[in-house]
């Protein structure tokens, strides 16, 4: 008995040495960019059926509104602008947008390391939206989201290793100004983390403005043009089958300032898209193809990311419900016609109805990151930190969040059936020569965290263990790693001197750090 205890003992003081000991990220269990595409809730002819609507759409029906500038650019291509003032595609156009477009896009951060590689099935977890409060979890109410907010966001990202890019997730209300208020939101987020960043502008006018800034952060417009770190969401659509003016006057000047694009359709289920989930996805794809020929008109092959984003609605009030199963279902059916054209694409998942992060909430987020990974969308936007419908962001449920997407992106790598992974020789070894267990086996010992991932804060231990730690509370212990991470300086702040110089020249609200 005493020799039993004795192994058992040792076995696990070198687990939890190895456990300690620091990982190369090529080894992790989980990594950006994985594969998933094991889920796929369409049938080849269900995909092809979808297509063909959509062609048919906008042969038929079309798009209203595009400005001026951008019936030339599509015109030029071969799209009919006709009297009652719809822009029209026939599918030859259509196709020729599809070939010209880029495919296996890279979206940079400020450091290299961070760079996203979007391709094939490869997925990428991230934030988006934009909120106009903040959870405060203490009070169990909403408050209006300021500057500080979005860069304490933007600096706990960098620390999650599960939270691949930062897309701005929330709005500054406490700027009045609108163009100082795209000028800070840029600031802050590229002042906290170094990962990929997505922003949006207010008003084509704002743009060159915007990119003065994103120079001097970048060192200069070389610089950014050869590692373009932020890319701009465009909702140039207004569902149903309208061009978005303003937004498609901005896209053509990202598109000119050599910033990557988001292609973003956000219409909703039932209320701005068809009820069903099959005509939500057909409408978005005509949308999302009508935006491809404009942009690929403007500039053959610029890197643009596919997003439909169809939402769902609650058809008893009419109110969204990001956190259904409705929803994930539309996440994973667009993530299988991105796949369908070979484009980069991107969509959202991982958003909460619920107002705090509870079990409702978690439930939520989780199934709809799982089928969005699993079916090899490559950007998975709001999949962290979004309440209450996209209304409310939640720094807490931001950094809950890391450990819901650790095991989603577990369930993306999958069960690897190797001559190895079978098991047969240290089967025969632990039941024939060894213990009778497999607690210290070689074998345990090397896949405990190359194949094996594990909470950050999630508590796994006894109910006795759990009494004896103080019994941990989820929420607090969430807290108490944000405030952890907001008592640092920011890995990704600016030197001095750029600072200074940025300062000098923009009105910049954030204090300094």
């Amino acid at each position: 008995m005493t020799q039993v205890q004795s192994r058992r003992s040792g076995g696990r003081a070198a687990r939890q040495a190895l456990r300690a000991a620091p990982l190369a990220d090529n080894i992790r269990p989980v990594r950006p960019g994985m594969s998933g595409g094991r889920y796929n809730p369409l049938t080849d002819d269900d995909m092809a059926r979808i297509h063909e609507a959509a062609l048919i759409a906008l042969e038929e029906i079309g798009l209203s509104e595009a400005p001026p500038s951008g019936v030339k650019w599509m015109q030029s291509v071969g799209a009919v602008h006709g009297a009652d003032g719809r822009t029209r595609f026939p599918r030859a156009v259509v196709q020729d947008a599809l070939n010209k477009a880029a495919r296996g896009i890279t979206l940079h951060g400020r450091d290299a390391k961070y760079d996203l590689e979007l391709s094939g099935t490869r997925v990428h977890y991230g934030t988006a939206g934009a909120a106009v409060h903040i959870v405060d979890v203490l009070g169990n109410q909403y408050r209006e989201s300021r500057v500080q907010d979005l860069f304490d966001a933007a600096k706990i990202v960098q620390s999650l290793d599960n939270v691949h890019f930062f897309q701005r997730p929330m709005v500054c209300r406490d700027i009045v100004d609108n163009f100082e208020m795209d000028l800070n939101t840029i600031y802050a987020c590229c002042a906290g983390t170094k990962k990929h960043i997505g922003v949006s502008f207010s008003e084509p006018g704002f743009v060159p403005g915007c990119f003065d800034l994103i120079h001097a952060i970048a060192g200069g417009q070389d610089k950014w043009r050869e590692r373009p770190f932020i890319s701009a969401s465009i909702c140039f659509v207004v569902p149903p089958m309208k061009f978005a003016t303003e937004a498609c006057l901005v896209m053509e000047q990202c598109i000119e300032n050599g910033m990557p694009v988001l292609l973003l359709s956000a219409g909703q289920a039932g209320a701005t898209a068809p009820a069903s989930i099959a005509g939500a996805i057909v409408q978005a794809t005509a949308e999302c193809l009508a935006g491809l020929v404009y942009l690929n008109a403007v500039k053959p092959g610029h890197p643009a990311i596919f997003g439909t984003w169809p939402f769902v609605s609650d058809l008893r009030t009419g109110a969204m419900s990001g956190g259904s199963g409705e929803q994930a279902l539309l996440t994973a059916g667009c993530a299988q016609m991105h796949r369908y054209f070979g484009l980069p694409g991107g969509a959202a998942a991982g958003i909460a109805d619920s107002k705090m992060p509870d079990m409702q909430a978690g439930y939520e987020q989780a199934h709809s990151n799982v089928m969005a990974g699993l079916s090899g969308l490559n950007m998975v936007y709001e999949a962290v930190g979004m309440h209450a419908s996209l209304l409310g962001f939640c720094l807490e449920s931001l950094i809950i969040g890391d450990d819901l997407l650790g095991q989603s992106l577990r369930c993306v790598r999958g069960i690897e059936v190797t001559d190895a992974a079978l098991s047969l020789d240290t089967m025969r070894k632990v039941c024939l020569e060894g213990p009778g267990h497999y607690l210290g086996s070689d074998q345990t010992l090397s896949l405990m965290q190359t194949d094996y991932i594990y909470p950050e804060i999630g508590d796994r231990t006894s109910p006795k263990e759990w009494q004896e730690k103080g019994k941990p509370n989820l929420i607090e212990s969430a807290i108490r790693r944000k405030e952890t991470i907001l008592s640092k300086p920011s890995a990704a702040a600016f030197d001095p001197a750029t600072d200074a110089a940025i300062r000098k020249r923009f009105n910049i609200h954030l204090p300094q750090q």
